[in-house]
């Protein structure tokens, strides 16, 4: 048989490394806008199969994906059908069926981001419309790249997952194999995430496929599948910034003292100083002589003016 010929989108060979991911996105991600917003994107179900027909020695191609978008948009349609000339009696093919199955990817000046979901999933390939490729209970996968600050990105499965009709236990060390003898044989690597600098992309899970239904007219199914993709990318503006409270407008008080010095010029009491213009000496270069005291002395004046007067009154009255 011979090998894949189609081009498979860059965001369905994560788990092969994130620098093919990252800086070849997919179509829906489109690098950084004029306007410095970030972009995102995320989808349910990516494939990338070859089928192979028995009666023919063609290879039909079956790329196809489910609730795709880019920022800012969402989809959830739960159902994917595709038809393919010579495959099942030429009827639509149902590749995905859901009973949750949505993305959402938003993006503006300060962050961009992407989540994918699917629950109680069931996915088939051509030639085997009785048998699930896989089912999956539940999967999630999310990337968060916010201006100024590390992306972040998750993948989860939770549940359990049966390929090929039977449960298997996912291991986070590397890819888990499930063989059926005459049917065929599926790889799953779990939950793939990678990061830069800038951008964030997750893959809940990553199946490659190679399967030999003999049935249908379909002798071999080889490709691979992506359930659960987000990515982002961080929009290019700074930061935004947190504006610090405003602080007490505090003023230096001056002091009144008849040098004129003010109290952050000089020295204060006790600290050694002088005593030429300081807040101390001004106290004390009021001392006796304070505002009432030209009033005492006027009021004392007159006391004794008026004294004086009674005494030659006294005195004037007796001579004569």
């Amino acid at each position: 048989m011979n090998s894949n010929t189609f081009r498979m989108p860059a965001a369905v060979l994560l788990a092969t490394g994130a620098v093919v991911l990252l800086t070849a996105p997919p179509a829906s991600a489109t690098g950084g806008t004029p306007g410095g917003e970030g972009t995102s994107g995320a989808v349910v179900l990516r494939t990338g199969l070859d089928v192979g027909l028995l009666n023919k020695t063609v290879h039909v191609p079956l790329k196809a994906t489910l609730n795709e978008v880019s920022a800012p948009a969402k989809a959830e349609k739960t159902a994917l059908t595709v038809t393919l000339d010579g495959v099942e009696g030429n009827r639509p093919v149902s590749v995905l069926r859901a009973d949750v199955a949505t993305s959402k990817a938003t993006a503006d000046k300060t962050k961009a981001e992407a989540e994918a979901n699917l629950a109680k999933a069931r996915v088939h390939v051509p030639g085997l419309p009785l048998l699930s490729l896989i089912e999956v209970e539940k999967v999630t996968s999310k990337a968060v790249c916010e201006a100024g600050k590390k992306p972040v990105a998750s993948a989860n499965v939770l549940g359990k997952v049966t390929v090929l009709g039977k449960k298997v236990t996912l291991s986070a060390g590397g890819p888990t194999k499930v063989e059926v003898p005459g049917v065929g044989m599926v790889n799953l690597e779990l939950s793939g995430t990678e990061t830069t600098s800038t951008t964030a992309a997750a893959a809940a899970l990553r199946l490659k496929v190679a399967v030999n239904p003999l049935n249908l007219n379909v002798a071999q199914v080889d490709g691979e599948i992506v359930l659960a993709e987000a990515h982002c990318e961080s929009p290019k503006g700074s930061a935004p910034t947190t504006k610090a409270p405003e602080q007490p407008d505090i003023k230096t008080q001056t002091g009144t003292g008849t040098g004129g010095a003010t109290a952050g010029s000089g020295t204060t009491a006790g600290s050694g100083g002088n005593g030429s213009g300081t807040t101390a000496d001004a106290n004390l270069a009021e001392t006796g002589g304070g505002s009432l005291t030209p009033y005492i002395t006027g009021g004392a004046l007159t006391l004794l003016a008026l004294g004086g007067g009674a005494l030659f009154l006294t005195r004037r009255g007796r001579t004569q």
